[in-house]
């Protein structure tokens, strides 16, 4: 930022001193023709102005009228005001609705109405003797009583019967295998479809079992295993008469590949490690392969086991890593290790083993920084993490894993060969299998470096990194 102010500032010196060069240059020139051409023009003015007969003093006259009405116009147009905005218009009033109050319905007496006796309807009867009429008297209406108090009756309320409170329908959690079939359902369908096509002949020929390498190689599933798992099939022929045939014949075959990769486990459970001493797990891969929430979630899953954890944060280069792990060491209830940026991961490792065996816990996850497989010193540097840890803690680290992301491919398969060769890995974690129609590489992976696949990851949560099962995930990929 720095050099960029100061290259701006150099262009701008530079730039005044041209117009200040270019000005002073019209300046001097106009000044030096004034004094050269000066006189002589004036003189030839004033000729030409005598053989026009007009005298000099008109050309001064109409020279300050010119002058006057230029100040003027200049005047009028500096003291004009700014333009007088126009009225707002009033949006029109939405006309008046007469709102009536409804009166309160008062209570009414109870006092029954009063009754009135009818009056007698008068007949005048003709007969001979006439009898007086009686005077009428009018009677005087009586006096009316005030009317009695009526306390008004108590206004009953009826409640209205509570409505019918719906319990929400419990939300039915998705088990991990149909996590899993729905993370290979890209790669399960290219399986199928191509499987369909490829024997659509009728037979198992040649021609046949060269589509169906090339589906397999298409799968990702590796040039070398594709060719042995072709073979093995050719084999098989007269047990293969249609194209459901032939997917049981590869779900055997493959099946059998990734038991193999289970069976050649070495490493200590962690309820065989000596309770005296913690089980150290060191997770390695390269760069966004998402070894920092794998370690998360890892520590989630042994603390849910009732093991005391403690994170190792040996990642001292990438920036937040360290933030990223003390958050996932709050969700799971763990201790973390870490120093400030930049340290020395080795010392950050070595100190981690140490403060696990003097707090007691029960497994150690010590993070590293991503690396590429290709560069021989940070290869050497993650060399160098291993043998610190070995040092406070002889036998350790008891695993080493490498996380590998599925949508990378064949290139996965090269990382797990360089990191195999360079620390002796004891498993794999493979990540983010539900965005991948490149499900095959778990196949070539067990198959080329028989190195047991751990792990397996078909999203964010936690839930979603579970223990790889043979059985279970064949059962995904082919049905």
């Amino acid at each position: 930022m720095n050099s960029v102010l100061k290259t701006l500032a150099a262009l701008w010196e530079q730039a005044s001193s041209y117009v200040q060069e270019l000005f002073w240059l019209v300046y001097y020139g106009i000044i030096e023709w004034w004094r050269v051409e000066g006189s002589s023009l004036w003189d030839r003015t004033q000729t030409w102005l005598a053989e026009a007969g007009i005298p000099v003093w008109a050309v001064y006259l109409v020279a300050a009228v010119l002058a006057l009405v230029v100040f003027g116009l200049l005047i009028k147009l500096f003291r004009r005001g700014p333009k007088p905005m126009a009225p707002p218009k009033e949006e029109p009033k939405p006309p008046k609705i007469a709102t009536t109050t409804p009166e309160p319905d008062l209570p009414r007496p109870t006092t029954p109405p009063a009754t009135t006796t009818p009056v007698p309807e008068f007949v005048p009867e003709i007969s001979e003797t006439t009898t007086p009429v009686p005077e009428l008297v009018s009677e005087m209406p009586p006096t009316t009583a005030p009317p009695p108090t009526t306390t008004p009756a108590p206004a009953v309320t009826t409640k209205a019967p509570p409505e019918p409170t719906t319990t929400p329908a419990p939300v039915q959690k998705i088990s991990f295998f149909d996590r899993l079939k729905k993370g290979l359902n890209n790669t399960r369908q290219g399986l199928t479809d191509d499987l369909n096509a490829i024997f659509k002949s009728g037979k198992l020929d040649d021609e046949t079992l060269e589509d169906l390498e090339e589906m397999l190689i298409t799968a990702d599933v590796g040039v070398q295993t594709s060719m042995d798992i072709v073979e093995k099939i050719g084999k098989q022929k007269g047990r293969i008469q249609n194209s459901a045939d032939l997917k049981t014949v590869l779900q055997e075959i493959v099946l059998g590949i990734l038991t193999k990769a289970d069976s050649t486990l070495g490493t200590k459970p962690i309820s065989d490690t000596d309770p005296s001493k913690a089980h150290v797990i060191m997770v390695v891969g390269v760069n966004g392969v998402g070894k920092t929430t794998t370690i998360g979630k890892l520590a989630a899953h042994h603390a849910a086991d009732g093991k005391r954890v403690l994170l190792g944060a040996a990642d001292t280069f990438r920036a937040a890593a360290v933030e990223q792990l003390s958050i996932w060491a709050d969700r799971a209830d763990a201790d973390i290790v870490k120093h400030k940026e930049g340290s020395d991961p080795a010392a950050v490792a070595f100190d981690s083993v140490d403060a696990a065996i003097a707090r007691g816990a029960d497994v150690v996850l010590v993070d590293t920084a991503g690396r590429l497989h290709t560069k021989v010193n940070l290869m050497e540097e993650i060399k160098k993490v291993q043998r610190s840890i070995n040092k406070r803690l002889p036998g350790a680290p008891h695993e080493i894993l490498l996380v590998l992301d599925a949508t990378t491919g064949q290139n996965a398969l090269a990382q797990a060969k360089e990191f195999n060769d360079a620390l002796g890995l004891t498993g794999l974690v493979l990540t983010k299998l539900d965005g991948t129609a490149k499900g095959g590489v778990v196949i070539g992976i067990c198959d080329t470096l028989n190195v047991p696949l751990r792990y397996i990851g078909v999203g964010e949560q936690i839930d979603d990194l579970q223990q790889f099962e043979s059985v279970q995930f064949v059962e995904a990929l082919f049905t």
